[in-house]
């Protein structure tokens, strides 16, 4: 089976954990001159309206990008990350998102490139019309984490890897830890960044101790709640993994976790940001 359309969830609260936390990352490779690949193994459609059926039918994106959008003094981290949004839009009125594509596409430079991936047949179709004349973006029909082995290491040798499944399907947690980790055989010097919902904490952590468990060193997990676990149905919180993170995205973390915990729950929330496994000597992990 295959329902899950991002185009119900676009804009919500673990959309702006997940797409400000990814242009840290992008703006970090930026910073030298070689190129790099970005390799989304999920790229859903590729933007969204707000105006939609399914965002009309959810109002997801109120508690999220919503929140963020007229605040006054928003924090430098989330500069780049409202700038793509904004370029999404014209005047004050917000009507359209960019999904992890449009948003990294609207951050990389020329020597740059994208590689998307995407099963579900209409968003696929849109996703391949957005960039149908995009030299720099390549668009395939596939299940992501079965072809993502074949395009590592990629000729660049620098890159970041996105793995954001719907799990949907209960195999998709273990699938993830273990496309994961045969990915990083590959790419061992790669980053990568994984998305995981908060739905059944136990399952969850599950998914967490399986990859601490893997060996893989240098990861940080990086997770905000915005109820407390099973407070309500649904998701409570989400979080992004990652493998190998730019320098000091654990201190930039640190700033926006608290910041974003204040404007999207008014301080109701809970973050964490942990090195779970570290290069080294084990790190304490910082709460609020």
């Amino acid at each position: 089976m295959l329902s899950y359309r991002h185009g119900f969830h676009a804009g919500n609260f673990a959309d702006v954990l997940k797409h400000s936390l990814i242009t840290l990352v992008i703006n970090a490779l930026k910073q030298k001159d070689k190129p790099f690949i970005y390799i989304d193994t999920h790229a859903g459609a590729g933007k969204y309206s707000f105006k939609s059926e399914f965002s009309q039918k959810t109002g997801e994106y109120l508690q999220g990008i919503a929140r963020l959008w007229g605040n006054p003094e928003p924090l430098p981290e989330l500069k780049d990350y409202l700038s793509a949004v904004r370029a999404e839009n014209t005047g004050k009125l917000l009507v359209r998102y960019p999904g992890s594509p449009q948003l990294v596409r609207r951050l990389v430079r020329s020597q740059d490139r994208l590689q998307l991936s995407e099963l579900h047949s209409t968003d696929f179709e849109a996703l391949q019309q957005l960039y149908a004349q995009d030299q720099q973006v390549s668009v395939v029909k596939e299940d992501g984490l079965q072809s993502l082995d074949k395009k590592l290491p990629p000729i660049q040798k620098r890159g970041l890897i996105f793995i954001d499944p719907s799990y949907e399907l209960k195999n998709d947690y273990s699938k993830v830890v273990d496309t994961l980790i045969s990915a990083h055989r590959r790419f061992a010097t790669g980053t990568f960044a994984l998305w995981y919902p908060v739905i059944d904490r136990n399952t969850t952590e599950r998914l967490l101790q399986r990859m601490i468990e893997s060996g893989i060193p240098k990861q940080l997990r990086i997770e905000h709640c915005v109820a407390a676990d099973e407070s309500m149905h649904g998701m409570t919180g989400s979080g992004m993994l990652f493998i190998n993170p730019p320098w000091q995205l654990d201190t930039q973390a640190q700033t926006l976790l608290p910041w974003l915990n204040q404007v999207l729950t008014d301080n109701q929330g809970q973050w964490q940001v942990k090195w779970q496994v570290p290069e080294a000597v084990a790190e304490k992990p910082v709460r609020n």
